[in-house]
């Protein structure tokens, strides 16, 4: 890795150390110079809760002229995904452990970044736990904050209610513009979806609903 990155935190003990691969966000500077982070000056695109990383992983193989950062909560499967990464010694994809709403607000800079991906968010099917759904004004907000002007947000899901929440916040939203969504392709192999929830979905006949959004 060419990247210029130190880190101080120790890990507890027993806990492979899967750094750079996989940070968690105590061990980001305030602010991220996308240039010592990568070591290059690539494009950067966010995988907002990459969960297992099928989508991370596919994506940077196939885009190396890319950087892809995934951002995700649960630091086991994000560590999980990490050890992916590891195996193939990627050096355009990485994954920060912690709340992605606090990356976005605090650690990301202002419009650096080309694309946002948000795939399959947590629906938090009971009532009294969807105030924890991603989707918020406040998310929303943050999203246009980092992305570059003509930037895009990509968001599936096989949640309709969810899907209609998501359409309401984004194509109201000043700062961004409706763009068509691709449409459904068959896979040619098991891992030719864009995540793992998507494969699962699909293949039970669930249809996936798909939005598409451009930072004006």
């Amino acid at each position: 890795m060419s990247s210029t990155l130190t880190f101080h935190n120790p890990l507890p003990e027993g806990v492979e150390d899967l750094r750079p691969w996989f940070i968690a966000i105590h061990d980001l500077p305030d602010e991220i110079d996308w240039a010592a982070f990568w070591g290059n000056e690539q494009p950067v695109l966010l995988d907002v809760g990459c969960g297992r990383g099928l989508f991370l992983y596919n994506a940077s193989v196939e885009n190396p002229q890319n950087n892809y950062l995934g951002l995700e909560l649960d630091f086991r499967e994000g560590r999980r995904a990490a050890k992916r990464l590891v195996k193939r010694q990627s050096e355009n994809a990485r994954i920060i452990g912690g709340d992605a709403t606090i990356v976005l607000k605090k650690h990301i800079p202002a419009h650096s970044v080309d694309a946002v991906h948000v795939y399959f968010p947590d629906p938090w099917w009971r009532r009294r736990h969807r105030r924890r759904r991603i989707f918020t004004d406040e998310f929303v907000d943050r999203c246009a904050r980092v992305l570059k002007h003509g930037g895009e947000l990509h968001s599936w899901t096989d949640v309709p209610d969810y899907f209609e929440i998501i359409q309401a916040l984004m194509d109201h939203h000043p700062e961004f513009e409706i763009l068509n969504a691709p449409e459904e392709h068959p896979p040619e192999h098991d891992m030719d979806y864009q995540t793992s929830f998507e494969r699962k979905a699909r293949k039970k006949g669930i249809e996936i609903h798909r939005g598409l959004w451009r930072r004006k």
